[in-house]
């Protein structure tokens, strides 16, 4: 029996993660750094220890420093959230290493799957589809530059470990390829401390279609459908859906039955995320496997009415899963949106800073995902994501008209936010005909310019009310 978790993160997922715990009569140890001692996760958990200064490198991202606060605080285990440690091996090896149970994968599994040539393997070797690529990881330039020719372009320059679009790059002509692959493998070292690379052949305008899984420690794997996460920036999300329009059953079920295997094959343990490609011809192809609970879990949880952090931590305290792949039945759409402190016309340039002002939604379908209050102050050194709104129709048509009400609703005054850009994709045609794929925001992005005059933009733009 797990009686207190350390939560190994900061932001909305440590306020998730501890509203979970409360429910479920676990105590809370929550860890912060200087520069988020009026944080709301810290004001929220049951005790709180800081862990070092501003920067990640020197708390959030310290093993030490974490599983310190862990053996001071009398916790029986620690839940890393996503970002920072949350996959990391070594990490979870610690853990275990010092009594503590992590709210994850083993650390082998994670190794394995950590690094996204030796996932490849694993998944290929039990039949599942993957991108055509090297086999194995590459550091030197010129051998890379002989794979790709070998592949055929376009290329897709991957780092072998990270994610979060770190360390990535597309290459179109063998003239740009040297360089390409020198920024990404400089960009790697520098976000993972890995130089290894490996190339795949770019699929062209793919949805990006990943399936939650979760497994328990007796065998026992399902999946919970599907998320579509094809608006995204610079491989960065920013609108989730669960289902995605482009599945048939017959797919969702081949799909889905892919995704276990390749779970099986790996002896996951807790809950994790297949990813996939999916081309125009709806052929996929397997892309890589996320060992932590991921920032977009929310819509799966509206379709299916599981608790997916509240399921982690049973299976992390031995717990068998409390249903089939028989029970799992997908109702209704949920849409989320990511709002952060950013400013699209500038170049999604980060806006730290104080919120002066704050109103956000509520009602019948409406969830808030957020650690911010009216007063808050938004540090410069993390990540500019602020808050999720997540919502529920009855089908996809209704989800979205919920969205576009939501946002419309949405007041975040002192800082800058993308809520106007999301607010102007909610109502793009193509979004609302489902014409999307991992190209959208450049079409966008074109749209605008083609439609700008002077540096400003002079298109009709849905305006809203917030």
């Amino acid at each position: 029996m797990i009686k207190k978790i350390l939560i190994a993160n900061r932001g909305e997922i440590a306020v998730r993660i501890i509203r979970a715990c409360r429910e479920m009569d676990i105590r809370t140890v929550a860890v912060y750094s200087e520069a988020d001692r009026e944080a709301l996760h810290a004001k929220l958990a049951d005790e709180a220890i800081c862990i070092g200064e501003a920067p990640a490198s020197e708390s959030y991202l310290s093993m030490e420093r974490i599983i310190s606060a862990a053996m001071v605080s009398g916790a029986d285990a620690v839940h890393p959230g996503f970002g920072f440690l949350s996959e990391n091996s070594k990490f979870a090896d610690l853990c275990r290493q010092c009594g503590l149970v992590f709210v994850g994968p083993p650390a082998e599994v994670m190794e394995k799957l950590g690094n996204k040539q030796e996932a490849r393997k694993t998944v290929t070797a039990v039949g599942v589809p993957v991108v055509p690529g090297t086999k194995e990881a590459l550091t030197d330039c010129e051998a890379a530059l002989k794979a790709a020719e070998e592949i055929g372009y376009p290329i897709m320059i991957k780092a072998a470990l990270g994610g979060g679009g770190k360390g990535m790059r597309e290459v179109f002509d063998p003239a740009d390829f040297e360089e390409c692959f020198r920024t990404a493998q400089k960009e790697a070292i520098g976000g993972f401390g890995d130089g290894r690379m490996y190339l795949e052949r770019l699929v062209k305008n793919p949805r990006h279609i990943e399936f939650q899984i979760l497994a328990d420690s007796y065998g026992n794997v399902v999946h919970l459908g599907e998320r579509d996460c094809s608006i995204q920036r610079n491989h960065q999300k920013l609108i989730e859906e669960a289902p995605s329009m482009a599945l048939t059953e017959k797919l969702r079920e081949k799909m889905g039955e892919a995704a276990v295997k390749a779970a099986k094959a790996a002896g996951y343990i807790n809950a994790g995320t297949i990813e996939f490609l999916l081309d125009k011809e709806n052929h996929f192809y397997f892309m890589e496997m996320n060992t932590r609970i991921q920032v977009e879990h929310p819509v799966t949880e509206w379709v299916t009415g599981v608790d997916l952090v509240k399921a982690q931590i049973k299976i992390a305290a031995g717990e068998k899963l409390e249903f089939t792949q028989k029970d799992i039945r997908i109702q209704g759409h949920a849409i989320e949106c990511r709002i952060n402190a950013e400013d699209p016309e500038k170049g999604f340039r980060p806006s730290p800073g104080t919120i002066e002002d704050l109103y956000l939604p509520g009602g019948k379908g409406i969830r808030i995902d957020t650690a911010v209050y009216s007063g808050y102050t938004i540090p410069v050194y993390y990540d500019s994501m602020i808050a999720k709104l997540i919502v529920w129709g009855k089908g996809r048509k209704e989800a979205i008209r919920k969205m576009q009400s939501a946002l419309g609703e949405v007041i975040i005054e002192g800082i800058d936010t993308n809520v106007d850009y999301q607010y102007e994709i909610l109502h793009d045609p193509d979004y609302l005909d489902g014409n999307i794929d991992v190209e959208f925001i450049q079409r966008i992005s074109e749209k605008r310019l083609a439609e700008c005059q002077d540096g400003e933009y002079k298109g009709k733009r849905e305006k809203r009310k917030g």
